[in-house]
């Protein structure tokens, strides 16, 4: 990958509530993988477990949508999770509890996220900062 690509990316990914979204996706993308294991615990409620398909796949769909239009954020991560604690009644215990904590923590990382924020600076930079106002050398 070309710095150039790189840097492109790290772009992208900074206009947008990048983590957010991804959590968001992988929470619906586990709760779908448990409900097609082998296992004996595995409970399928309702219609054939209409619900237990239906909620980590509108959970992976809001991660996406999170990621590709984050205008829109604040609806989809409220909705994404309330679909994620809905999760813990209709998908084996929101995907024996992986599912639901990242749902959950990617909706509010989302829902916290704001466009127009200055980026972190990290400790060294705060350092340099002050060092050079000060005029002592870096």
């Amino acid at each position: 990958m070309s710095s150039a690509s790189r840097e492109g990316f790290r772009r992208w990914r900074g206009e947008r509530p990048f983590w957010g979204g991804l959590l968001l996706a992988l929470g619906g993308a586990e709760i779908l993988f448990t409900e097609k294991a082998s296992l004996k615990v595995v409970l399928h409620i309702g219609m054939q477990g209409l619900a237990g398909y239906l909620l980590p796949t509108l959970m992976l769909l809001l991660g996406l949508l999170i990621l590709f239009n984050p205008t829109q954020r604040l609806f989809y991560s409220i909705t994404g999770l309330m679909l994620s604690l809905g999760t813990w009644l209709t998908s084996n215990l929101g995907g024996f509890f992986l599912g639901l904590l990242l749902g959950a923590a990617g909706s509010c990382l989302a829902f916290g996220w704001l466009p127009d924020q200055e980026p972190r600076r990290g400790r060294r930079q705060r350092r340099r900062a002050v060092q050079r106002e000060a005029g002592e050398p870096a």
